[in-house]
């Protein structure tokens, strides 16, 4: 049975079992797990006092890979409140319209990323001159129940407003109870921490790690592009990224084989990972075993794993003969696998029935419990009765028997689930997940701008890329370079487009829509 604990529950029973064990290790200093705890309840006490006569219920967090950052993350934790996530590389009105919209009582921000444009009362204590912890007042009831809300993080969004989505404790614990047992995470593992906070994967990092007694090893600025000599220096054991580091490491020349034997697991995820890329990166840890990850961040984090065979073995479990590869998607994907215990799925086709090839649908305990905005959630979940599954059109917060549609189309196979591509205009760059529309609504908010099309192109080392095109209003001049900086000021840095193209006309089709194919191709030709 999941045990109940609640996020910072992971984190205190690793604290009281295993004190001086090091939890954090962050600009070159170690953070026992009682020193870490004992900072985070400094913090706690900080935002405490700051509103004393009300409960918090939602806590930003504008930091980044700081002990600012992860003791802020447990001090939310510890007031029952839950954490939403703020980058600090993100444009200040992009972070504004995320305080305004998940409602945030107080941000919580490193001092020198302090700003007033965020529209929320903001605190930014400086950790050198906080008083020793006290005993915190009694946390609210029913703070931390299971279904109360750890974290909400906010995805790019169709209308061009971003998303948010709130994920519950429970969620949280059937996740950890499974990674933590499978990836044999104990006191003296050491982990990788390469996610930015407002990337769900980032929970991973954190919480395996805290919930199990390991440590997490944060990288400096560059070591993330070269893995090799950042798990060599710090003698990791677990490693987990987007696949396109492995890509960006071996354009350096900096994934020679043999290069990290301390590696024991190796996890991707957020992205596609291709046969080529595991396979370059099994030669570079050959000690490790390495497992494909897939999830949108409705179902926390990852919900499917498939464990790469070593070379010259067949996957476990799976229908692959010995001395052959799995059962690759386009492009030669690694298949997504198996779906994690206590979740269940549907691979449906466009007229709503079982098949072998469709979207994917899931439920289980690892499904959010629907959107911040209730009209978000429309058309977003299924209803399976008597075989028949019908779209669920309504606002309402989805109840638990219903299916979310994740937008993935997948095929089954032997080694489980392999991903097909996305049924919509949604792509990852780098491991985020990202909306065209939301881009085009940004670019479309211009000067001058009439209609705006984003597309993703095939890119260098099989990374896509974002290009742009637009039509200008009557009587207005664009400037590309003008745009572009525009989009800037807007979006984070990798959902602005590469290019910007200005057109006088689009291509339509016969249905009188934007002929995306033809598009495309003319970018392709001349962007």
């Amino acid at each position: 049975m999941t045990p109940q604990r609640g996020m910072y529950g992971w984190f205190a029973d690793t604290a009281r079992r295993h004190p001086a064990a090091v939890a954090l290790e962050v600009g070159g200093r170690p953070w026992s797990y009682a020193e870490l705890g004992d900072l985070a309840g400094r913090l706690a006490e900080a935002l405490h006092a700051a509103d004393p006569g009300r409960p918090l219920r939602r806590i930003g967090l504008l930091a980044s890979r700081t002990p600012h950052a992860y003791a802020g993350y447990l001090a939310v934790q510890r007031l029952g409140a839950s954490v939403v996530p703020l980058n600090p590389a993100f444009p200040a009105a992009r972070n504004a319209a995320i305080a305004k919209a998940a409602g945030l009582d107080l941000v919580l921000a490193q001092p020198d990323y302090g700003t007033a444009e965020l529209g929320a009362r903001l605190l930014s204590p400086d950790l050198g001159s906080l008083p020793p912890a006290r005993a915190l007042p009694a946390l609210p009831a029913g703070a931390r129940g299971p279904r109360d809300i750890g974290y909400v993080l906010f995805t790019s969004g169709s209308t061009g407003s971003p998303k948010g989505v709130p994920i519950q404790h429970r969620s949280v614990d059937a996740y950890l109870s499974h990674v933590i047992n499978r990836y044999q995470l104990d006191v003296g593992a050491r982990l990788s921490q390469t996610f930015e906070l407002t990337f769900d994967l980032s929970v991973f990092d954190l919480f395996a790690a805290w919930g199990s007694g390991a440590t997490l090893v944060v990288p400096g600025p560059d070591d993330v592009l070269a893995p090799a000599r950042f798990v060599a220096r710090e003698r990791l054991t677990h490693w987990f990224s987007v696949p396109s580091v492995i890509s960006f490491a071996r354009r350096l020349r900096a994934l020679a084989p043999d290069s990290m034997p301390s590696l024991r697991w190796s996890l991707f995820c957020g992205e596609t990972l291709t046969l080529a890329q595991a396979s370059a990166w099994q030669r570079a840890a050959p000690n490790s075993v390495l497992e494909n990850l897939y999830g949108p961040t409705e179902l926390t984090l990852s919900c499917t794993e498939f464990r790469m065979p070593a070379p010259g073995t067949p996957a476990a479990g799976t229908g692959t003969p010995a001395g052959s590869t799995p059962a690759a998607g386009p492009g030669g994907a690694v298949p997504i696998g198996t779906l994690y215990p206590g979740l269940e799925h549907l691979v449906v086709d466009e007229d709503g029935r079982e098949a072998d090839e469709g979207e994917l649908c899931v439920r289980g305990v690892q499904r959010f419990p629907g959107y911040l905005d209730p009209q978000d959630n429309i058309g977003r979940f299924l209803r399976r009765e008597q075989g028949c599954t019908t779209v669920v059109e309504r606002a309402d917060p989805p109840s638990d028997d219903l299916w979310y549609r994740t937008g993935d189309r997948v095929r089954r196979s032997p080694d489980g689930l392999v991903h097909l591509g996305r049924l919509d205009h949604q792509i990852k760059i780098r491991g985020y997940r990202v909306e065209l529309g939301e881009i085009e609504a940004a670019l479309r908010a211009l000067p001058g701008v009439n209609e705006a099309v984003v597309l993703s192109l095939d890119g260098a080392a099989g990374q896509e890329r974002l290009a742009a095109a637009c039509t200008a209003q009557s009587g207005a001049r664009l400037d590309p370079d003008t745009l572009l900086a525009g989009l800037r000021e807007r979006l984070p840095a990798y959902m602005v487009p590469v290019t910007v193209s200005v057109r006088r006309s689009f291509p339509y089709n016969t249905n009188g829509k934007i002929d995306r194919t033809a598009l495309r191709e003319a970018l392709a030709r001349n962007p």
